[in-house]
């Protein structure tokens, strides 16, 4: 028999887990029957398929094929991660990979470089923003129908390994070769900061990875320096990662002694709690939290953490609602078991974990969408708690468990500017494919652009980005419709800046822009400004 991948689901179904700090581990739960342990039964299982079946068999491909359909038997978030995946899962919480360091986007079937990141492999042979990628290593990648992940297989490797580029340059009517040494580059978690006014600052957090709290209390200190005295922390799409970041992050805005997580096990056994120690930076500002139903996990504990002691504000529409914690267990053959080990509790005691039912993985992925059918992105009122998980913050408001975070300032989705122009030219991805192409015919004009405004000063006049775009988009079969293009103007013509000045600047010049027109963030600076960010927090 094939010993290895025996061992492989041995030591998936046996794997001993161990309580210490942030692990949050415990012994697997291991039953017992007359005829033996289970993991045992299904060893002898692949060993009679590998003796006996008609048929030579790959055991290898069986246990990979098995494992999902196991683990459905548990919750939505306990699952495997095979090897050839690890690498790229890890990379995204961890902070850095091993690249060339570019953006790029596949447009029009060609890899086309979109930013270089400074001080990148990339930037230091003369790699360029607009530069087209038509070979990889003596292979022919534009006209071939190449996805994204497949350029990121292509770019990424070993820190040293080189990688052989032929580019296309509009200055160059001949093919540019590069040789490109791939290093370390950074995973950023922080897509944008800025002054929204002279004493609000802005920080959009995009995932809780290793190196999160260190670029968010840095982002956070370079407002101060420039007058910033409240914050607004955008948590809307941030899907969590890991415990320890958020704690930290909380703790920054708490005083001494007010808690901010607990975690219980099996049977509610108390595993972890975490207080503030008093030494937080930002204790003195006010703050608001920006929540949607795709902030998760990490994103729930530092919200909860705030809300609950009356600290801060939450603003926007209720959370996903994941309240489980995971820990990374590796396998013999590099690939690994992400299993929950506990449950985590805010503040007040309430467990946020939204409810599941076994074995129906999809159903729980579509909750979201049965939101949205429910009219909970319009209206508070179709929101329906459990009285029986009603709990109190530290000032006696009330606040609901057993289904994310409901903010204390509920700002429906705007759908103002809406209209059926505006759906047809999103559906088609037109917005994007007109910016992008816009920008890369106008990088000479944005040369001297250092900021969203100096680049919004060199943008023709609205009407005249609008009529271009409309006949772009009515070339690519979306005809003209002024009635709903008026209707859908001031949406229309504001994305586009934004799309533009990410192509030309990058993301943070996208987020400067975009925020201008958003209804959740000018619902939070009114709150700052009015006072009901004050703390601690009152029910408004």
């Amino acid at each position: 028999m094939n010993r290895k991948f025996s061992n492989i689901v041995l030591s998936l179904l046996a794997v001993t887990l161990f309580s210490g700090g942030l692990a949050l581990g415990y012994a697997l739960h291991r039953n017992t029957t007359e005829n033996g342990r289970p993991e045992a039964k299904i060893g002898q299982i692949l060993e009679i398929i590998s003796d006996n079946y008609v048929d030579d068999v790959n055991l290898d491909s069986i246990v990979e094929a098995s494992i999902p359909s196991l683990l459905k038997n548990l919750d939505p978030h306990t699952a495997y991660i095979p090897a050839k995946d690890l690498a790229d899962v890890n990379a995204d919480l961890e902070g850095a990979f091993s690249g060339v360091g570019i953006s790029f986007q596949v447009m029009n079937d060609t890899i086309t470089i979109v930013e270089i990141i400074s001080g990148g492999p990339a930037e230091k042979v003369g790699l360029m923003a607009g530069d087209r990628i038509m070979e990889v290593n003596d292979s022919l990648v534009a006209g071939q129908g190449i996805l994204a992940d497949g350029v990121r297989s292509l770019l990424r490797g070993p820190a040293g390994s080189k990688v052989d580029l032929k580019v296309k340059r509009s200055t160059s009517s001949a093919a540019l070769p590069f040789t490109v040494t791939r290093g370390e580059i950074p995973v950023t978690s922080i897509d944008a900061s800025y002054m929204i006014d002279d004493s609000i600052g802005y920080v959009k957090v995009n995932k809780f990875g290793r190196n999160t709290y260190e670029e968010f209390f840095t982002e956070m200190t370079m407002l101060r320096a420039v007058g910033a005295k409240d914050a607004i922390i955008d948590l809307r799409g941030n899907g969590g990662g890991f415990l320890d970041v958020a704690i930290r992050m909380a703790n920054d805005f708490l005083e001494r002694g007010q808690m901010i997580v607990l975690t219980k096990g099996r049977d509610g056994e108390l595993l972890y709690a975490s207080a503030a120690n008093g030494s937080g930076s930002f204790r003195s500002a006010r703050v608001v939290v920006l929540m949607d139903e795709f902030s998760a996990s990490a994103s729930e504990i530092l919200a909860g953490a705030l809300q609950d002691n009356d600290r801060g504000l939450i603003v926007g529409r209720r959370s996903f609602g994941k309240g489980l914690v995971q820990q990374q267990i590796e396998l013999p053959d590099s690939s690994a078991l992400r299993v929950t080990t506990a449950r985590y509790y805010t503040p007040s005691g309430r467990c946020i974990q939204k409810p599941w039912q076994t074995g129906h993985n999809d159903l729980y992925a579509a909750e979201v969408y049965e939101r949205y059918l429910a009219g909970e992105a319009f209206s508070a009122d179709s929101i329906k708690f459990d009285d029986s998980l009603k709990f109190q913050t530290t000032s006696g408001r009330e606040v609901y468990g057993g289904g994310g975070i409901m903010p204390d300032l509920f700002v429906p989705s705007d759908t103002s500017n809406y209209s059926n122009y505006l759906t047809s030219v999103i559906n088609a991805g037109l917005l994007h494919r007109f910016a992008f192409e816009y920008t890369d015919a106008n990088r000479a004009l944005f040369d001297g652009a250092t900021s969203s405004d100096e680049l919004l000063e060199v943008l023709p006049s609205d009407d005249e980005l609008l009529r271009r775009f409309v006949a772009f988009a009515a070339g690519k079969g979306v005809p003209a419709r002024w009635y709903y293009i008026n209707l859908s103007r001031p949406l229309l013509v504001n994305q586009l800046k934004a799309l533009i000045a990410r192509d030309a600047l990058g993301i943070a010049a996208y987020y400067e822009i975009a925020n201008r027109r958003d209804n959740v963030i000018e619902r939070a600076v009114r709150a700052i400004r009015d006072g009901e960010a004050d703390w601690p927090v009152k029910t408004p």
